[in-house]
């Protein structure tokens, strides 16, 4: 009788990995995590408020999601990236005193989406300077991903609000009910309804746009189609929203307002989102072109590309990367203090 070995499944494979880290990076991971500890010491203020909207805000509690995406994205990687070696890039600090510089600006003018922008820009700089423009390249996605980290959203609130409105009138008139609109304010023979903050759908298209991203990356090829699903996924939430506020306003004629008001409140929770989500992904799901764990470049293009290699000549020690964040960071930190001073308790 003759004994077959099971190979090891991929997912065991990468937890052997995570298990004993490669030793050419136990270095510049360190120095990583110093040199990320040092942007988030001067920007604390503004990772506080990101996260406390984050946790508290419906509109970006989706935001919570982001750091676990990254790390699996990471992860999918894990074995390539244990045979490459991390390499200090210097010209990467542009990109940290670029964060750091948008950062003091949203500090100065007091426009939060600009600070915690350059909070978060600082860190993606930190990450291509510590471990170098190869890393970098191959894991462009995981490191791109992180700008939605920052919340926003708020800005396009009003013309969602707008749009909504206009959408529901032209249905409700279709629909053979008489109504008159002003604005965000519709008038119906049974009240006045109001497209108000919470039903400008903003908190499901951000993380539809979120989501589409992060599908287009893992499973398309082409640009084309990347282009249409993102179009597709900002257009469909918008259009069912307007068709949700219509819905309320139809179903209030013939049960009464409390009754459509209770029913759209149950309706536009996730329930709402999940049905958008997976009239999306249905119609996409024949036309993925790709695994997960083949986004991006591939270990042999990256390996094999003359301009990185000709990128990472310069010296490679880590210890002079750190040096150089630290001393943008107190830069940063001197400049906050004198031109942003924090306010007196």
């Amino acid at each position: 009788m003759s004994h077959e070995t099971a190979s090891p499944e991929p997912g065991l494979e990468r937890a052997g990995l995570a298990a004993a880290l490669a030793p050419q990076w136990r270095i510049p991971l360190g120095m990583l995590a110093l040199a990320c500890l040092a942007i988030g010491i001067v920007t604390a203020r503004e990772w506080g408020e990101m996260i406390h909207q984050w946790w508290n805000i419906d509109t970006y509690n989706h935001i919570l999601l982001v750091p676990p995406i990254i790390s699996w994205l990471v992860w999918l990687k894990a074995e390539a990236l244990a045979r490459m070696t991390p390499r200090l890039f210097l010209p990467g600090l542009a990109l940290v005193a670029a964060g750091l510089a948008l950062w003091l600006t949203g500090r100065i003018s007091g426009i939060n989406l600009l600070a915690h922008a350059g909070a978060v820009g600082a860190v993606q700089g930190v990450v291509v300077a510590m471990l170098g423009v190869r890393i970098a390249a191959f894991l462009a996605l995981p490191i791109a991903f992180a700008a939605f980290l920052v919340p926003f959203g708020d800005e396009i609130i009003p013309a969602l609000q707008s749009i909504t409105a206009q959408i529901a009138i032209a249905l409700t008139l279709w629909s053979g009910i008489p109504a008159v609109i002003d604005g965000i304010f519709i008038d119906t023979p049974v009240g006045l309804f109001i497209v108000a903050e919470a039903c400008s759908g903003v908190k499901f298209l951000v993380a539809m746009v979120t989501l589409a991203v992060l599908v287009c990356f893992t499973r398309f090829q082409s640009w084309r189609r990347r282009a249409l699903f993102v179009a597709a996924s900002v257009i469909v939430p918008v259009l069912a929203n307007g068709v949700r506020a219509w819905g309320t306003i139809y179903i209030a004629q013939f049960a009464g307002v409390e009754f459509a008001a209770g029913f759209d409140h149950i309706f536009y929770g996730w329930i709402f989102f999940a049905l958008v989500v997976i009239i999306i992904l249905a119609g996409a799901w024949r036309f993925f072109e790709s695994e997960p764990e083949d986004y991006g470049p591939s270990e042999d293009c990256v390996n094999a590309s003359a301009h990185i290699a000709q990128l990472e000549r310069g010296p490679a020690a880590s210890g002079a990367g750190l040096g150089a964040v630290a001393a943008l960071s107190v830069a940063a930190a001197i400049a906050a203090a004198i031109f942003a001073p924090a306010a007196p308790f």
